[in-house]
């Protein structure tokens, strides 16, 4: 499997089964409950990316972000969508009790092109929304072009471009999923808005 972790690399590595979907993840540190803990969420009818985030506060009392873990939430797409829903919800629910996160941080809707598309992804995300909000984590939502700019510098940066920041703010060797990113570039902004809210409002 192209996710599986390269030869000799000590990384912590998941495969979370339930059912008819999976979870990948990728994990560089084991979830201590050091300060916060911040998830990341790119939802998806088929596939749902996530992101976790820690700020900790270091020996000199400072705050960093470090990640935790990220992944995917792959739905069988020849599945009827409102059975899709009931496991991305129950995949959400898996999530939420193992990293147990204060926040969640999801995209805010656009309308693309595809209308039916554009309606799938609205129910995923009210999924994603629901969970969150039922394990009593608060919802923040981030325009896309905003997060791009931030962590990126442009509003239009591609999504490999936001992936490559991404690994070097995070010290991430490699990010294998496209939606995996995506979910930690919606933590990450969010981290640094907390720690530095100038910080990309300057860039």
């Amino acid at each position: 499997s192209g996710l599986l972790p390269a030869s000799g690399d000590i990384r912590k590595w998941s495969l979370l089964s339930f059912g008819p979907y999976l979870i990948f993840a990728f994990s560089t540190h084991s979830c201590k409950h050091l300060a916060m803990l911040i998830l990341g969420i790119d939802p998806g009818s088929r596939i749902t990316g996530f992101g976790v985030l820690e700020i900790i506060k270091n020996k000199s009392s400072t705050m960093t972000v470090r990640h935790v873990s990220h992944g995917v939430i792959l739905l069988e797409a020849k599945m009827p969508f409102a059975l899709r829903m009931k496991e991305l919800g129950e995949s959400m629910q898996s999530l939420l009790e193992k990293y147990k996160p204060e926040q969640v941080v999801i995209e805010k809707i656009f309308l693309g092109k595809n209308a039916d598309s554009a309606f799938k992804l609205g129910h995923a995300r009210g999924v994603a929304m629901y969970e969150s909000a039922c394990s009593g984590a608060e919802v923040i939502e981030y325009a896309t072009r905003l997060v791009k700019k931030g962590i990126a510098g442009s509003g239009g940066a591609s999504k490999e471009e936001v992936q490559q920041c991404l690994q070097r703010l995070l010290k991430i060797p490699t990010i294998q999923r496209i939606d995996a990113s995506d979910a930690l570039a919606m933590a990450t902004y969010h981290a640094y808005q907390m720690l530095n809210p100038l910080l990309f409002k300057s860039r």
